[in-house]
């Protein structure tokens, strides 16, 4: 339900950014200026909510079975580097987009 809303948002966004990008002079926030922005708020609220569902299923798994919890928290790292990594690269094609998009 939360990512519908989002999802509706952001679309709601993009159209009222797009009359703007058709104007003669470019406006800071309109065109590819609004989409990088959106692009990176995206990214950033996807990992955001990544890293939460890590940390409480590698907590609960760790409350439910001690004996386990090197090799979760072990785990837990590997796939948090991987999710910042694909974070970072996201928010690089944004900064890509906003400047060498024009």
């Amino acid at each position: 339900m939360k990512m519908t809303r989002l999802a509706l948002f952001a679309f709601a966004c993009l159209l009222a950014a797009a009359p703007m990008s058709f104007a003669a002079e470019v406006a800071p926030f309109s065109g590819s200026s609004m989409g990088a922005g959106l692009g990176a708020a995206i990214a950033l609220l996807g990992a955001g909510y990544g890293f939460g569902k890590i940390g409480s299923a590698a907590l609960e798994s760790m409350a439910r079975q001690p004996e386990v919890a090197d090799k979760v928290s072990g785990s837990m790292i590997t796939v948090a580097a991987l999710l910042e990594g694909a974070t970072f690269f996201g928010l690089l094609v944004c900064l890509l987009v906003l400047f060498f998009g024009r």
